[in-house]
């Protein structure tokens, strides 16, 4: 099976996407280049077949027959405990911000299995791995930035310590849609006491402002809690 995918995925390859994606992704230089569209194709299809078989005997070779296997596990429908295994074997294979955050925007099995899937994602949340840590985090402003959960979210996001730059990015990019959400409670987060560092506060601030459903003048407070 697993060389008839390749051989569609290879069917697929646009040379300038290739150009475009190997840019936006650095230190990965496995890239076919074929477009999410076509492989969100690609995984629905393998999704309503045989889709064990195809994860048990699935190529990494290529960025993209990584990410297939990423979007292929969130569109199949199985029992959540199943799932989670499944999740738990592919992300150790996540190895840069693309393939990181498509999957974990595919997992919407969350939505349902709130308390589960927190509970599953604590492990990962103290990984001492900077894309096993990256996940759990995305999985958290995703899924969670809202009423019910924020406090622990923003407490769990003020504990992360780890010098990873997409680490450091993911929390500032989770705190910040805490922000555009629930601007009180984060609010009093940023202006009271936090553990963050200089650059993941600072770069908290910056994509707040840089969030289109934050008022102008909100933003101008915003910029002028930057520290030097």
């Amino acid at each position: 099976m697993h060389n008839t995918i390749r051989k569609q995925l290879v069917e697929r390859i646009d040379p300038g996407y290739q150009k475009f994606s190997s840019a936006l992704i650095p230190n990965v230089d496995n890239i076919l280049g074929v477009r999410m569209p076509e492989l969100r194709q690609l995984a629905k299809e393998i999704a309503k077949g045989d889709w064990r078989a195809y994860l048990q005997t699935a190529n990494d070779e290529y960025f993209e027959e990584v990410m297939l296997q990423g979007l292929v596990i969130g569109y199949v429908k199985a029992d959540l405990e199943e799932l989670l295994t499944y999740v738990a074997e592919f992300v150790p294979k996540i190895d840069n911000w693309s393939v990181c955050d498509s999957f974990c925007s595919g997992l919407k099995m969350t939505k349902k299995n709130k308390e589960r899937v927190w509970s599953f994602l604590q492990s990962y949340l103290v990984s001492e791995k900077e894309y096993e840590l990256r996940f759990g985090i995305v999985m958290l402003l995703i899924y969670y930035s809202e009423p019910d959960y924020v406090d622990r979210v923003i407490d769990l996001l003020d504990r992360v310590q780890h010098e990873g730059y997409y680490v450091k990015m993911a929390v500032a990019w989770a705190l910040s849609i805490c922000f555009v959400k629930l601007p009180d409670k984060t609010m009093n987060y940023l202006a009271g006491e936090n553990s963050l560092d200089l650059f993941t506060y600072n770069k908290t601030l910056q994509k707040i402002t840089e969030s289109t459903r934050v008022e102008q003048d909100m933003k101008k407070l915003i910029r002028s809690m930057k520290k030097r």
